[in-house]
């Protein structure tokens, strides 16, 4: 697993995001506080608080920098 920060501070930012991620079969968890929601939930992203970095939580085990270099333009 490896945890980096993002930052979604737009509704446009948040749709390519989902977009993104849910190109590939990993799980991904994103980190607010003590609230913990699936990455892939445009809902459940929209329930956080996008006004700070979120934690991302990437459970992959292969091909992490290939996700990494997809996510480049959310990544703090």
């Amino acid at each position: 697993m490896k945890t980096v920060q993002i930052s979604l501070n737009s509704i446009d930012k948040v749709k390519s995001f989902v977009n993104d991620i849910t190109k590939f079969d990993y799980d991904f968890d994103l980190v607010s506080g003590r609230y913990v929601i699936d990455a892939k939930s445009i809902m459940g992203i929209f329930s956080l608080d996008l006004s700070k970095p979120i934690d991302l939580n990437i459970h992959a085990e292969e091909n992490v920098e290939e996700v990494l270099g997809i996510l480049k333009p959310y990544l703090i």
